[in-house]
């Protein structure tokens, strides 16, 4: 919970710095790829997160691999929280950053799992259906679940839409385990 608490103040700090300068969509782009970065290389994650690598070695290893890539203030961000010691939340700041990002530009997440992968006039029905329900610009990520069978499930917010085949047949099982000629006392 604290991991959190550290990560959102720092994140919304930095979207509030790129609001008074107007460069949110560069912070954006930006703390995608570092987080990106940090989940793809194991390495890089385990190196920030180690109290025996010396913070001086961790700003080298920032500059070398983002600058030119970032924004300067993203560059200058990272140092500060690489100064402050920490760089152990820095995946999570910017993790966080994205969250509170999508949240200032109405953008609403969505997942969609389906057995295969979905037609483009199947992906313009989902997107349709959340943003009708949100008013939102809808960021849809689509999970192919083979387990599922077919149909799809759609999560958004705090909602879900389960019109998927195993789902069906759970509730159909249910029903069948029931037997209406006996009486429940």
């Amino acid at each position: 919970m604290a991991e959190t608490k550290v990560a959102r103040r720092y994140a919304k700090s930095l979207l509030d710095m790129g609001k008074e300068r107007n460069i949110t969509e560069q912070l954006f782009n930006d703390m995608t790829l570092v987080a990106g970065a940090i989940h793809d290389n194991r390495e890089l994650g385990v190196l920030f997160k180690s109290p025996i690598v010396n913070n001086d070695k961790k700003e080298a290893i920032i500059m070398a691999i983002f600058d030119g890539k970032v924004n300067e203030v993203s560059i200058e961000f990272m140092k500060i929280i690489n100064r402050k010691k920490r760089e152990y939340y820095l995946e999570d700041i910017a993790l966080s950053f994205i969250d509170l990002y999508k949240v200032f530009k109405h953008i609403q997440p969505a997942f969609v799992v389906t057995a295969t992968k979905m037609d483009e006039k199947s992906r313009n029905e989902m997107l349709a259906i959340v943003k009708n329900s949100t008013g939102s610009f809808v960021d849809l990520k689509e999970i192919i679940d083979p387990s599922i069978i077919g149909g799809f499930i759609l999560r958004w917010g705090d909602r879900q839409i389960d019109a998927s085949v195993v789902h069906k047949l759970n509730a159909l099982k249910q029903d069948f385990s029931k037997n209406f000629y006996l009486k429940d006392y």
